[in-house]
């Protein structure tokens, strides 16, 4: 098996413009309307939605890696880095913290050059333990390679499958060396094309012991706010991704046995790129939402007990709302949980789901039923 990175001509990847021009285009002019929009916006809701953003990449990204984040954490981490509001955040620990800076300053700090010390210091603030879960690894310095070639295999010993065998840790800084070179050199290729490329080089070299995929994504990330002349995302490619992770990993694995002709991977990139704008504004909405909702309903005097489990029903609450759980959530008795949702019903902050008896159930009033003036 002969891998991409053994291939004469490498690491000159080549691509079809022609191909990626439509798909390229409309990626493009969706990046700039979102970013029109947004700015419309005032200071508040812009921050709301970077912190949402934020999170939701943070969280999807390490999802993708099998690694389970708290999501109130990140977006705790997020809020205090950008010099919002943390009042009521839980703290985040040190695994949240490192990705959270990593994704800062990648993409916040984007116009600065990419050079080994900078990647050294991601990989180290993702393990700062010096370990990838019970294993020790090399942190902050290329791969060493000391049990054997870097791998990605599945299947039972004895009948293990190769999916994709990383260069040689011999080769690591020469052929870093070349990616941060092409990396910081503009030759006239759109940043959108430049961060699909850079994402796939960058797994190929597989230059750490673990987090490549991460970090991978964090430079991604760095080309897409270079595409936008932007520290502010409003959309998270990592989300997007996660939802279609067989799809990812099926095109990176294709190509790695594939020809120096990577048209096929960048395609599918702007394609997940385009989608994930859609989902933007999903986000968008949400928090368009929550700032209409807190609108209306601070026109009324709520008590500290309603405020907190509405707090809640716009969060990641699931289901639906029922006595038992205010009750729960408020920390309350079962009276006054019922008097606070009566109180609720009244001022048509929540309305009551159809059926009754014990099935009882509320849910928040509609986004067209929210006053918008």
């Amino acid at each position: 098996m002969e891998w991409i990175h053994e291939r004469p001509g490498w690491p000159n990847l080549t691509w079809d413009d022609a191909a990626l021009s439509a798909s390229l285009g409309a990626v493009r002019h969706r990046q700039g309307r979102l970013l029109g929009r947004m700015k419309s916006l005032g200071f508040e809701l812009r921050s709301e939605a970077r912190v949402e953003t934020l999170t939701t990449e943070v969280v999807s990204s390490s999802a993708i890696e099998g690694e389970l984040l708290d999501s109130d954490e990140v977006r705790s981490s997020v809020a205090r880095r950008l010099g919002l509001e943390t009042g009521g955040l839980v703290r985040a620990g040190r695994d949240v913290e490192g990705i959270v800076e990593i994704l800062l300053d990648a993409t916040r700090e984007y116009n600065r050059r990419l050079d080994a010390e900078r990647l050294f210091s991601w990989h180290a603030a993702l393990f700062p333990t010096g370990r990838s879960g019970i294993r020790r690894i090399t942190v902050g310095a290329w791969r060493a390679d000391e049990s054997g070639p870097m791998q990605v295999i599945s299947g039972p010993m004895g009948r293990e499958k190769v999916h994709f065998q990383a260069p040689a840790a011999g080769r690591l800084p020469g052929e870093m060396e070349r990616f941060f070179e092409w990396f910081d050199t503009d030759c006239g290729v759109d940043p959108v094309v430049t961060a699909a490329v850079a994402h796939f080089r960058f797994v190929t070299i597989h230059p750490f012991d673990d987090g490549n995929g991460r970090i991978a994504r964090a430079i991604a990330d760095m080309a897409l706010a270079r595409a936008e002349d932007s520290p502010d995302r409003y959309y998270s490619m990592s989300t997007q991704i996660e939802s279609e992770r067989s799809s990812y990993y099926e095109q990176l694995e294709r190509h790695q046995r594939g020809s120096l002709d990577i048209t096929g991977w960048i395609d599918w990139f702007i394609a997940c790129l385009g989608r994930s704008l859609e989902g933007a504004e999903d986000t968008l909405a949400r928090v368009l939402y929550r700032a209409r909702f807190w609108q209306m309903a601070d026109s009324y005097r709520l008590n500290a007990r309603q405020r907190a489990v509405l707090g809640r029903m716009l969060g990641d609450f699931e289901g639906h709302l029922n006595t038992s759980k205010y009750a729960k959530l408020a920390g309350c008795s079962s009276d006054t949980a019922l008097r606070d949702i009566r109180e609720l019903l009244d001022r048509e902050i929540i309305v009551k789901n159809r059926g009754g008896g014990r099935s009882t159930s509320y849910r928040l009033i509609e986004l067209h039923d929210l006053a918008t003036d």
